[in-house]
C-alpha cells in the first residue's frame, strides 16, 4: 500500500465498527453529510474535544474514505502507529511548523482525497471553542479546494480530556455548507492572510453549535 492509497477492505471493516460502535454508545445522529462532496479534493474542519472526534466525523462519512492528520506523538505506539498509517492517517509535529506534513496534506488534497484536521490543534479543556493554529490557513489557501466546516456536540460530555471512562452521552455531528476557495480573505501585501482563514473557518463552525438548553 502506497502512502497515498487507503486499503479498501481494512478502512471498510473499521468504519463499519467504529459506526455501530457510536451509533449504540452515544446514539449518534449525522446532520448535513449531503454538503460533502461525492469525489474531488475537500477538507473537513472539526471542532476538537475529545479523543472520540475522529471515529465520530469520519464513520458517518460512508460513501467516500476520510484521512486525518494527527499529532505524531500518537504513532510512537507502533501497534498503534501502525493501525493510523493503515487507515491512511498523517502525522504532524505540533511542536514546530511541519512543513512536509502540510505539504503531504496539500498533495493529498489536490489528488482529489478527502482529509480532516482539527483547527484548534488540541482537545479544549472546557468544552470551548479555541483559536486555529496557524497551519490550516496556509494548507487551505494552498490546497484551494472546498472546505466542510464540522462541529461535533456531544463529545465532550462523553470523553472530555482527562476522562478515564467513556459516558454513553448523546452526540450529534453537524457538516456545514462548504467554505469555498473564492471566499477565502483576499491577498494581504501579495500573500493570503493565513489568520483570516483561520478565524473564518473558525467561525463557520461555531455558527453549527445548536442553541444549548437552558
Amino acid at each position: 500500500m502506497s502512502d497515498d492509497t487507503i486499503q479498501p477492505g481494512f478502512f471498510r471493516f473499521f468504519r463499519a465498527l467504529f459506526y455501530g460502535f457510536c451509533r449504540l454508545m452515544f446514539r449518534l445522529e449525522v446532520h448535513g453529510a449531503e454538503h460533502i462532496p461525492a469525489s474531488g479534493g475537500c477538507l473537513m474542519a472539526s471542532n476538537h474535544a475529545s479523543y472520540m472526534d475522529p471515529p465520530l466525523v469520519g464513520s458517518a462519512i460512508r460513501h467516500r474514505a476520510v484521512r486525518f492528520m494527527a499529532r505524531g506523538t500518537l504513532f510512537r505506539f507502533k501497534p498503534f502507529g501502525w493501525f493510523l498509517r493503515k487507515m491512511g492517517t498523517v502525522p504532524i509535529d505540533r511542536d514546530r511548523g511541519d512543513l512536509s506534513a502540510l505539504r503531504k496534506g496539500v498533495r493529498l488534497l489536490k489528488s482529489g482525497r478527502l482529509l480532516c484536521l482539527f483547527p484548534e490543534g488540541t482537545r479544549t479543556m472546557d468544552g470551548r471553542l479555541q483559536e486555529a493554529k496557524g497551519g490550516i490557513g496556509l494548507l487551505i489557501a494552498k490546497a484551494s479546494v472546498p472546505v466542510i466546516p464540522v462541529y461535533i456536540d456531544g463529545s465532550y460530555r462523553a470523553f472530555p480530556r482527562g476522562a478515564i471512562l467513556i459516558r454513553p452521552k448523546k452526540v450529534n455531528v453537524y457538516y456545514g455548507k462548504p467554505i469555498m476557495p473564492d471566499e477565502l480573505p483576499e491577498l494581504r501585501d501579495g500573500k493570503p492572510d493565513y489568520a483570516r482563514i483561520g478565524q473564518l473557518v473558525m467561525s463557520r463552525i461555531a455558527a453549527l453549535k445548536p442553541p444549548q438548553p437552558r
